[in-house]
């Protein structure tokens, strides 16, 4: 009978210990997320820059990791946080053009990743800013999405969660002001201000860089009030908080430019004290490693314990497995910028250390070319009337004019790419292995913006990711043909006649822009050229006329008010629009909106019919 009662509460004892540790699992970190908008690495006083003075976010590095080298990906606010909320390149999966006009759709079983963490216990809230370019069923994504979400909202205090928190404070409307503000002292002082060389010296343009830099000081308010919720909750030494920029911004030449000052983002990450045996670095420590928004999500995961989807292009940059030596190692990171609002483009970026290169594809298209919400800002306004005027510095002028196809830049010279380097017979093997560097990424994701956004939208957009690979040799065939704009035109010339030629709507189509990048050296291409103002492919005709109007051998005004009275696609009237203001601003051809008669006049479209009509409302002055 004793031996009975001993055996029975040996066997109680062990039920019950199982239990308990069953009812308590390993504990696991929280996460926070706290993004300001629109704003680079060069705002704040942590890196380098003396006015920025952000004494919270500058105590979470004294307690935490600064990433010297952090980069959004794209540098527009839907394309990077797409691309944050999935881990993806946005080339890759169709989400690369800001505002959509469309939704993508993520491959079979690709979830975001607040999803997965929410399926695996943790408690998720956004507040509140989204701004996805894909499908997302935002009920599974977040337990809340809201200006009322907090991490307070959860079940228990013993759930772990993740809260993403943006603000706006430093968002480029802020500098929307109108002149009558500058009646205004700023905090900063405007006298203080260095400005970058390609700005003018203008009151202008330093009292708007100072009113940013009071902007920083606001975000920093709200760094310091989320780590003192945390404190006050108790959970500050249990939570990781990353601070950092949704892209870079926002005076003139960041926001939606593939430059460091669009890209290159402030990052920094406290390691709280009950978590820091996950981290391989020590707290008030900075890394010189590459990391971008497609490794966020899988360095979040990563840390909890959580194995990525095996499609996520990112990789963890913190937790098991992951040194501070390897992190270290990390010197090459990919960008890209495409259309932003009505203003088209297609620019792809590769840094390796302290090297970036830069290809235009359309190159015709100066950087300054309109953009609406843009030029609501004074600062772009005044820097376009100085180069209208012809009272800007050969630097300053780079902005409005016409950009070489391709770029080459020391970025430890110069910080603000404006020498370019290209074509310094002393860069020629940088440059060749730059440029290998980046066609071998473009190829390797299958970049779908070779297709025109109006193709993208009506045959890839239910699963981009297959749709590429599907087509993989037909994209890397008009990768081929694109680069034929970086040859001497006279080894280029006999590909582009025969592509003209060609029986394919993208080859006609991808000739003619590689003939604009040409521009008058490709005038002995005019004859092949002409019949294709009339090609039955609506897009065609518009690289036709833009390749024929850029270099003044025709009126390209007709062709293009026939296809704009034609065209019955959002995409295909913006791609058409951009042209007609290329062409009027640019070049110097009349429009004449009489002659418009649009099936389609809203958003974007909008937007430009506005301008070419004078009609675009101008708040500033």
């Amino acid at each position: 009978m004793h031996l009975f009662r001993l055996i029975f509460s040996l066997v109680t004892t062990c039920l019950f210990a199982e239990l308990t540790y069953s009812a308590d699992p390993i504990k696991r970190p929280n996460f926070v997320f706290v993004v300001s908008e629109d704003n680079s690495i060069h705002y704040l006083r942590l890196y380098g820059n003396k006015l920025g003075i952000t004494p919270n976010i500058e105590q979470l590095a004294d307690n935490g990791l600064t990433f010297n080298y952090a980069f959004s990906g794209a540098p527009v606010c839907s394309v990077a946080r797409t691309t944050l909320a999935t881990a993806m390149h946005a080339p890759r999966v169709g989400f690369q053009y800001h505002r959509k006009s469309a939704l993508a759709t993520l491959p079979s079983g690709v979830k975001p990743w607040s999803q997965v963490l929410r399926e695996n216990g943790y408690y998720t809230t956004n507040n509140a800013k989204t701004d996805y370019n894909f499908k997302v069923d935002r009920k599974k994504a977040w337990d809340m999405s809201s200006n009322k979400a907090t991490w307070r909202n959860r079940p228990n205090n013993a759930m772990p969660f993740f809260h993403m928190q943006s603000f706006a404070d430093s968002h480029e409307s802020r500098l929307h002001f109108p002149l009558k503000q500058m009646e205004k002292s700023t905090k900063t002082s405007p006298d203080d201000v260095v400005l970058q060389p390609y700005f003018p010296d203008t009151p202008i343009m330093r009292y708007t860089k100072a009113h940013y830099y009071d902007r920083m000081k606001i975000i920093d308010s709200h760094v310091g009030r989320i780590i003192s919720q945390l404190n006050e909750d108790g959970i500050l030494e249990d939570t990781f908080v990353f601070y950092f920029g949704d892209h870079g911004g926002v005076m003139p030449r960041s926001k939606g430019y593939a430059y460091e000052s669009g890209l290159h983002i402030p990052l920094v990450v406290r390691i709280p004290e009950n978590f820091k045996h996950l981290i391989n670095h020590k707290r008030g420590s900075r890394t010189n490693g590459f990391v971008s928004f497609i490794d966020f999500g899988p360095t979040v995961l990563n840390l909890a314990s959580i194995s990525p989807h095996k499609e996520l292009d990112g990789r963890a940059f913190l937790g098991k497995s992951i040194s501070a030596a390897d992190l270290a190692k990390r010197n090459e990171v990919f960008g890209h910028a495409d259309r932003f609002d009505e203003k088209f483009d297609m620019v792809r970026t590769y840094r390796k250390s302290k090297w970036k290169y830069i290809r235009n594809y359309q190159a015709y298209y100066a950087d300054g070319l309109q953009n609406n919400y843009r030029y609501r800002q004074l600062a772009y306004d005044n820097w376009r009337n100085l180069y209208r005027a012809d009272r800007l510095n050969p630097v300053q002028r780079q902005f409005f004019e016409r950009r070489p196809v391709e770029q080459l830049f020391n970025l430890e010279d110069d910080p603000h790419e404006i020498n370019n380097l290209a074509d310094d017979p002393n860069h020629v093997n940088r440059l060749t292995e730059m440029r290998e560097l980046l066609k071998n990424k473009m190829k390797s994701i299958n970049d779908l913006s070779f297709y025109p956004e109006n193709r993208m939208v009506s045959a890839a957009l239910n699963d981009g990711v297959a749709f590429g690979r599907k087509h993989e040799k037909q994209i890397s065939r008009l990768s081929e043909l694109a680069d034929t704009a970086l040859l001497p035109f006279d080894e280029a010339q006999q590909t582009l006649t025969k592509a003209m030629q060609s029986q394919g709507a993208l080859r006609r189509y991808w000739a003619l822009k590689v003939c604009s990048n040409f521009g008058n050296k490709a005038e002995p291409l005019v004859l092949a050229a002409m019949p294709l103002l009339k090609d039955k492919n609506l897009m065609v005709r518009v690289r036709a006329a833009e390749f024929l109007g850029g270099i003044n051998k025709v009126d390209p005004m007709p062709t293009l008010y026939d296809v704009v009275n034609t065209a019955e696609t959002e995409q295909e009237l913006m791609i058409a629009f951009n042209t007609i203001v290329y062409l009027r601003d640019q070049v110097g051809h009349k429009y004449d909106p009489k002659k418009v008669q649009l099936k389609f006049n809203k958003g974007e479209v909008y937007r430009r019919v506005q301008y070419l009509a004078g009609t675009e409302p101008n708040t500033n002055y």
